[in-house]
This record gives structure tokens, sequence and C-alpha cells, in this order.
């Protein structure tokens, strides 16, 4: 097994998220005549339920506008509420949470340096936060459990953003008990932190927001019934950017950059995009010190990865991106075992292919660490109110389960002694994969990144590094949202000396 097809990155979050106006009144596209073969939704697809619209054009994430001018300020209003929309643009009509009217919600773009003022209001019928997903804010403005908003009350969210923290984050709700609910009715968006120092700033952007949807026969939103606790969510149909099997354009020869997210509940991705040379530049915590060629990339719920596409059309390759099968220890739920088409590749025309820089920025690993720690992840199916442990204990809000210090280099070895994988995510700061279990053997990783989710396969264990630069009590747990919800969460307070 080559490596690179298993580069693993990994992520939390879930949703299913779909753009009103993109989706209603569209007429499925002839894909045969277009050369790209689409497939049909799922095994597990409402029989009575007419397939979505697709083959669109790859929808633009709408913008949070900044409702100031002053320069180094970011100020805007963000409201969760219910929505109702036709996907078929026929009498149905299908209830979402959405951000701002929004499905996915919309793009927050931000620099380095920013000073960000969020106005927040929860119009749902349970109380709720935001959480700003592996961006470094204080404990106490980051959506945790212990600082719900209320049904009909409203919070500011306040921080700034430090130099060096450009890359691709996100947002989503975080109140215990409800995250995957809040998810996968629609609540997510997408935080770009951009750079001027930024060496691909030359190329143009794609941006790919996964989630999924899970429709029951009226066409409504499913709930999670226990195969969906037990294995974690999955729909019926996989969007982009709210639509299903949209079209992306690409010029023979053309460089992109695509930054991706897995906004999934559960689904692990491992991406391909057969026709076309793939380089993979970035990470959850931006860009890597050099591209790294690969022909998938395993994309777990909540991570994130930014990728150089080049356009290249190669004779008999008509497949646009794919997400190939992969084996995640799921029990109740049938194992993908074929390809999936996620979107087409549309060509066009031509284009010089655009130089890169051999370094996109300097990363030194983290040295010694300063204290070590072991985290369990494990399964109890004998206790249905307990099934998903960390260290052996389910998550209680009231209980700290260790303590840190600020600035001081921690080493983990996450442990997954689980019949399923799990991605692990760490709140607050990013981490450096040092190594993990293959076989029963170590392996370091093949190449230095900054992350704030790692898959953990069934029975492996992975080794990382990091650093809290802010006290305060930070969330660590599984990003298969069902999985925290029922308890794959614990917490650690970090002080000062």
């Amino acid at each position: 097994m080559q490596r690179r097809d298993f580069l693993q990155f990994a992520a939390a979050g879930s949703a299913a998220w779909l753009v009103p106006q993109a989706l209603a009144d569209t007429a499925p596209m002839d894909h045969a005549a277009m050369g790209h073969a689409m497939s049909a939704p799922g095994a597990t697809s409402a029989a009575a339920l007419p397939p979505l619209p697709a083959g669109e054009h790859l929808p633009a994430l709408p913008r949070l506008s900044n409702e100031t001018l002053d320069a180094g300020r970011f100020q805007a209003s963000l409201v969760a509420a219910p929505l109702v929309t036709a996907l078929w643009g026929d009498a149905r009509q299908t209830t979402f949470w959405a951000y701002n009217g929004s499905l996915p919600g919309p793009l927050i773009e931000l620099w380095e340096g920013d000073s960000v003022d969020i106005a927040f209001a929860n119009q749902l019928p349970q109380p709720t936060t935001i959480h700003w997903h592996g961006m470094p804010v204080p404990p106490e403005q980051d959506g945790n459990p212990q600082a719900p908003v209320a049904s009909g009350a409203q919070r500011q969210y306040r921080f700034t953003l430090p130099a060096g923290c450009a890359g691709s984050y996100w947002y989503h709700p975080h109140p215990h008990g409800h995250t995957a609910e809040q998810a996968f009715r629609g609540l997510a968006g997408a935080v770009i932190v951009r750079s001027k120092a930024d060496p691909l700033r030359h190329l143009p952007e794609q941006h790919l927001l996964l989630s999924d949807l899970k429709l029951d026969a009226d066409g409504q939103v499913a709930a999670n019934d226990m195969a969906d606790l037990h294995d974690g969510r999955e729909g019926q149909y996989v969007l982009i950017n709210g639509a299903w099997q949209p079209m992306i354009p690409l010029a023979q020869g053309e460089r992109q950059r695509w930054r991706i997210w897995n906004a999934t509940s559960s689904r692990i991705f491992k991406l391909a995009l057969p026709a076309h040379d793939m380089l993979l530049v970035g990470s959850d915590g931006g860009l890597l010190e050099q591209g790294q060629p690969i022909d998938s990339l395993l994309l777990p719920p909540g991570a994130r990865a930014e990728l150089v596409v080049t356009g290249r059309f190669r004779d008999g390759v008509t497949a646009g991106l794919i997400s190939q099968p992969y084996r995640r220890g799921k029990m109740m739920h049938p194992e993908q075992e074929r390809d999936e088409v996620l979107a087409g590749i549309m060509p066009h025309g031509m284009r010089p292919t655009q130089a890169l820089p051999a370094r996109l920025r300097p990363l030194a690993p983290l040295a010694e660490p300063g204290f070590r720690r072991r985290i369990v992840l494990s399964e109890n199916m004998a206790d249905p109110k307990a099934m998903f442990l960390i260290n052996g204990r389910s998550y209680d809000m009231n209980r700290i389960d260790g303590t840190g210090k600020v600035g001081r280099i921690e080493e983990w070895e996450v442990q997954g002694n689980a019949h399923m994988d799990h991605p692990f995510h760490l709140h607050g700061t990013q981490f450096q994969v040092l190594a993990r279990t293959v076989d029963g053997v170590w392996e370091d990783e093949p190449f230095l990144a900054w992350r704030d989710v790692v898959n953990v396969a069934a029975n492996e264990s992975v080794r990382l590094r990091f650093v809290q630069q802010q006290p305060g009590l930070r969330m660590f747990h599984c990003h298969i949202l069902e999985h925290e919800d029922q308890g794959m969460m614990a917490q650690i307070d970090f002080l000062t000396e």
C-alpha cells in the first residue's frame, strides 16, 4: 500500500446543505453526452423521491459581508434559524436549519491580524453555539458546550487572529447532545484566513465544501436511527457547496487551487481525480513546506486540505472528482464498495501552466515534549448509554479530565482500541503528527503538516505533538458527531505557570 494514497487529514463536522437557488428549477444534465459518468444516489435512497437536480455549474459559496470599513477589523452578524425550501422546485417543502438563510452558511474571509466581532442570534428551538473549528481563539470564545446560547438569545464572539495562522477553517455548532442534529440539518460554514505573503495567491481558487444529505420518504431531513448512532450518519446524497454532482470548469494545462472542507457527520472520503494531476499543498493549519504529489487523499470528517489541480484530460479517462471505496469499520451500514462520483470536470479550453514556488513556507518540527499522555478511544457496545469512551469514561461536562500548561510542548499517543475509525480533534491549536502504527509497526509520517484532526483507524495508534498558547478549558473528541454526542469527548484545563 502506498502511503501517499492514504494521507490522513482528520476532521470534524457534518451537515446537509443545499443552496435553494442553485437546486430549484434545474433540470438534470445529460452527463453521458459530456463524457462524465455521474452516479445515482446509493442504496439508502428514499424510493419515493426523485433524484435531486444534478450537473449545474459549481455554485460559489456566498460570502459574509464585513459591516465595517475599519482596517484590520471584521464585524458581521450570523443568525441560526429554520429555513424552508423546495429542493425539486415543486410543492414539496423541506425544512433545514441554516446560518443567514444560506445552505451552506456564508463563507467568512479574514486576514491574519484581524480583530473579529461576530454578533450571533439563535432562532432555533434548541440551545446552540458557534465553534470556530481549528482557529486559535480563546476558550471562552470557542463555542464550547459550557457556553450555550439559549433559544431566542444572542451573544458576541470576539477574538484577534495572530500572525502565521493563515489556512482553511470552518464553523459549526457544539452544544453537547445536539451537535450532530444541528449539523446534519444544515448548520456549517467555511472560514478562510489569508496571508499577505501567500505564495499561491496568483492561482484561481475553487472552494469545495463537502456535505451529505439524508432524506426520508417525505423529502424531509431524516432523523438518526440506531445504525446512524452506532456507525455515524451517511446520507444518500454527497453535496458540494449545496449542489449534487456539480460541474467544475478546468482548462487543459490550467492550475487551480482547491480548498476542500469535509463537513459531514461521519463520512471519510478517499478523494481522487483520475484524469488530472493533484499536488497536496496544505492541511488543516495551512500550507505545507513543499507540495506533495498524490494519487488520492483520505479526508476524514472535520478535516480540510488544499490541492493544486492541473488539468490534463488524458485520453480515455473521463471521470471527475470521485470518492474511492474506503472501509472504516461500519457494522450496521454497508461499506461503500464502488467509486462515487462527486463532481464532473468541464473542459474549458487551454491555459498556460503557471509556475509554482519550490518552497511554500518554512515549517519546523516541535522540540522534545515536556509532558506525555496516552489517550485511548474505545467502544462499549454492552452499554447503549455509554457506547463511546475516552480513557474508559463517557463525557461529563462538569468533570475536568486533566490539566496542562500553556506554552509547554505535549506529546500524545492516541490509541484506537476500537473496531472502527475515529477521527480525533483537539480544540484551540494545531498539532504535528509524528508517526502512526501500520500493522502494529510504528512508521514516521512522510512529511510535516499542521493539523487539528487526524484519523485514528481501528487498532491503530497515532503520535502527535502540540502547544496550547492560551489558558483555559479545551475539548478533544471523536469528530464523528454521533459518537461525540454519545460521550467520546473529554476536556483539559490549560493553566499558566
